[in-house]
């Protein structure tokens, strides 16, 4: 029952030019595969040997540093790819698009709210947007650790993530992650980030 590494859902040049090719290589058959490859290893043998992804995610604070780095690492990369894509940006629509606004006042107010939680997350970390409560909110986590972890300081259900890792922009952004994340924009697939949404709207109503 080891974990693989997915294939990424488009070619490795298909987010060119907001996101690079090398980066794109690196950063999923690297890194990513490093997440895969040392969560095998800090689960084998135990008794977390068989549990799923979302079972060792959720109880990340209760198991091994080994299995919460590694567990998150592949969780939230494995949802990272998910929610990019070419051809996309924009802006979302219907029920995720009112949601937005209700929550933030504008999607611009939304952009730049979430692009400060990635910019002021000192290190290596993420920037979410999250269903807590039925309600949208932005937060942002260290590391590889994400809201659906029982150690969160807020928790809810992920609907958009965004690494700000450097290794997710410094070949081509260097040290300037502001620009990283203004470029991301435009590969964010709203068709996707709609559908997690709804998902989540209709667990948290029930």
């Amino acid at each position: 029952m080891a974990f693989t590494l997915p294939a990424l859902p488009y070619a490795t040049d298909a987010l060119e030019p907001h996101i690079d090719k090398m980066t794109m290589e690196i950063h999923h058959g690297k890194h990513h595969q490093a997440y895969v490859d040392n969560l095998n290893k800090a689960i084998a043998g135990t008794e977390h040997e068989n549990k799923s992804l979302e079972e060792l995610v959720k109880n990340a604070g209760k198991i091994s540093p080994a299995v919460r780095n590694n567990g998150g690492g592949h969780w939230n990369h494995s949802f990272f790819w998910e929610i990019l894509g070419p051809n996309a940006g924009g802006k979302p629509s219907g029920k995720l698009a009112d949601a937005i606004t209700s929550a933030f006042g504008s999607f611009e107010t939304f952009q730049e709210k979430l692009n400060t939680a990635g910019i002021t997350r000192f290190g290596s970390g993420w920037a979410w947007l999250i269903i807590r409560d039925g309600k949208l909110e932005i937060t942002s986590t260290p590391n590889q650790d994400n809201p659906l972890m029982d150690l969160a300081d807020v928790k809810g259900t992920p609907i958009l993530g965004i690494d700000v890792w450097e290794h997710a922009y410094y070949l081509k952004y260097q040290n300037k992650r502001p620009d990283y994340l203004k470029a991301i924009w435009n590969v964010i697939d709203w068709k996707k980030v709609g559908k997690l949404y709804e998902k989540a709207e209709a667990v948290a109503v029930h």
